[in-house]
Parts: C-alpha cells; structure tokens; sequence
C-alpha cells in the first residue's frame, strides 16, 4: 500500500516538474524572439545615427577661429562697475525708536496720521468691549432661562403629581388656582 503510494507521488511530482519545464521552454523561446527584435531594432537606430553623423560633418564647418578677448575684456568693465557701485553704497543703515510727540518737520501730517490712528484703533478697541459685553450678558441670559425652564418643568411636574394622586375637593381647588394664575399671568402682561 505504501509503495503504491509513493509511486503515485513520485509520478505526480514528475508530471509537475515536466509541466514547469514546458513552461519554462516556451518562455524561453518567447524571450529569445524578443532579444532578436531588440537586436534589429538596436541596428536600425545605430543606422541611423551613424548616417545623421555623416550627415552633419559635412554641414559644421569653421572658416575662421572666433575670437573671445572682445568679450573677456567687456566682462572685465562690467565687473569693475559692479564693484565701483557697490562701494559707493551706504554702508550701514542705523534704524531709531523715537517717540515724537513734537515732530521737527511736517507736523500737521505728523498728528493726522498719529491721532488718526490712534482714534481709530480706540473705536476698535472700544467696539470689541462692547462686543466681549454683549456676548457675555447673552450667555449669562441664555443660562438664567435655561434655569427657570428647569424649574418650571419640576413644579409643572409636581403639580400634575399631585393633581392625580388626590381626590376630587382637592382638584377642583387646584383646577380654580390654575385658572386665577393664567388670569393674573395675562393682565401683567398686557
């Protein structure tokens, strides 16, 4: 039974080797047909080259040799204003704070810019504190509503607690009560 087994292995392993092998063989066979057009094509464009070589030796000719001092000495001028300009720059910039309340020249355009400025950037200041303020007595409002609505829901909900676990005398007070607060609700807000 063993030997049986292995034969049927061996011959298994031996059809899969033969299969990877064909395999292989055609892929081979592809690539060489592949290195061969590669080959011809590489001959064609080294043709071709070598023709466009030809062709170009014969157009390129020098008559005479050109001649580079012309352009080496404009060069050399234009180095030597470069030079000549930068030296004659200023050489250090000292850069002041000062505080003039009482300008040595133009002090009308001194003051309508200064003040004009400073009013401006006062209104800006100004309206953003005003903003900041507005802003925080919303929020302050917003949460003093939020907190009488929480209210209101706990006695609105002990009242109708109440209003269902009693007996018929107490319900009647409390419908009358009821009715009285709506009445006086409605005159304090017209």
């Amino acid at each position: 039974m063993k030997t049986n087994s292995n034969t049927d292995k061996t011959q298994i392993e031996q059809d899969a080797l033969q299969l990877v092998m064909e395999e292989f063989s055609q892929e081979q066979k592809i690539n060489n047909q592949h290195i061969v057009t590669l080959i011809s094509e590489v001959k064609n464009v080294k043709d071709k080259i070598d023709s466009f070589k030809k062709e170009s030796e014969g157009e390129i000719k020098l008559s005479q040799p050109f001649d580079i001092s012309t352009v080496e000495v404009i060069l050399q001028k234009g180095i030597l204003d470069m030079k000549y300009m930068i030296g004659r720059q200023p050489k250090s910039i000292v850069r002041k704070f000062q505080v003039l309340l009482f300008p040595e020249q133009d002090a009308k355009l001194f003051y309508k810019i200064v003040f004009g400025r400073w009013i401006l950037y006062l209104t800006v200041m100004l309206a953003i504190t005003n903003l900041c303020k507005w802003g925080l007595n919303s929020s302050n409002n917003r949460k003093e509503v939020e907190l009488r609505m929480i209210q209101d829901e706990t006695v609105w909900g002990a009242w109708i607690y109440m209003y269902n676990n009693s007996d018929k005398k107490i319900k009647q007070q409390m419908d009358k009560a009821y009715i009285n607060a709506v009445r006086a609700q409605r005159k304090s807000g017209q």
